[in-house]
């Protein structure tokens, strides 16, 4: 092991527990640790630079998952469109309360539903229950990203031959 690859399996590990807590932004973590790595390691134009452009837009859509998932999910058990905007905007809210991952949503659907479309409340708590799945389908496949995505990046800085050691 050398200093780059502790700095990112450091940053990848606080990144992975961050992924079940909403207000942790897991995955610019990760980041941020493989630009740290890289830079430690002695930033090469040509390997480093198409990783980095890689793992930069990789970060982007996998920020993403939460929230369209649970518009997904919130579609696929019957809900309007107005729902899937609301469970959007909701897990937007919930970033900023506790337990705001899974509360955000499901009310941003439900309220949709009930305010805007006017559904019957267990229409409307049938498609808010799609979203809180949806919301717990995105964590496990943000989970697996994460999980590929370090393991590539401790893949690439793994040299034994300049071992702290």
């Amino acid at each position: 092991m050398n200093w780059p690859f502790v700095v990112f399996l450091l940053a990848w590990l606080v990144g992975m527990v961050g992924t079940f807590v909403p207000i942790v932004p897991a995955t610019l973590i990760i980041f941020a640790g493989a630009l740290a790595a890289t830079f430690l390691g002695g930033f090469q134009a040509w390997p480093d630079l198409p990783f980095l452009i890689t793992f930069g837009v990789l970060t982007l859509l996998i920020s993403m998952v939460d929230n369209v998932s649970s518009a997904w999910g919130a579609r696929r058990f019957g809900g309007s469109k107005q729902a899937a905007w609301g469970a959007l905007i909701g897990g937007l809210v919930g970033l900023f309360i506790p337990f705001g991952l899974i509360v955000g949503p499901l009310l941003g659907a439900l309220l949709a539903e009930l305010l805007v479309v006017r559904k019957p409340p267990l229409a409307a708590l049938k498609s808010a229950y799609g979203t809180v799945l949806g919301v717990l389908g995105g964590v496990a496949a943000k989970f697996v990203l994460h999980l590929l995505i370090g393991l590539w990046e401790l893949w690439r800085l793994w040299n034994p031959a300049g071992s702290l050691l």
